[in-house]
């Protein structure tokens, strides 16, 4: 898994309308935040978020839940979960979007 593929990815990721055909659910949602932070930033540093901030506080547990992962392997999970959800979509757009992360 490449740095580029990853990239292109996140790219895909962050244009994803939120009327489309492709609608990741709220745990593929958290799935990509945590591995994105960890391959961007590392391991959680900053402090967990205050009682009433719950979606603050999910997203924490949820990057907090990978520490000590790699750089590396978070991108390829991070890869790897949308290449599948694009996969079960299997429209036009999907196939397009894969074509251009394998070919990155």
């Amino acid at each position: 898994m490449s740095k580029a593929q990853f990239d292109k990815a996140v790219a895909i990721v962050q244009s994803l309308p939120k009327e489309g055909a492709i609608q990741p659910s709220q745990d593929d949602q958290l799935y990509f935040y945590k591995y994105y932070k960890q391959a961007t930033v590392g391991d959680v540093n900053t402090s967990r978020p205050g009682l009433l901030d719950f979606v603050g506080k999910a997203k924490w547990d949820a990057w907090n839940s990978v520490k000590g992962t790699s750089t590396e392997e978070a991108q390829k999970l991070y890869v790897e979960k949308l290449l599948e959800i694009l996969k079960r979509v299997n429209d036009e757009e999907s196939k397009k979007f894969i074509a251009e992360i394998e070919s990155a």
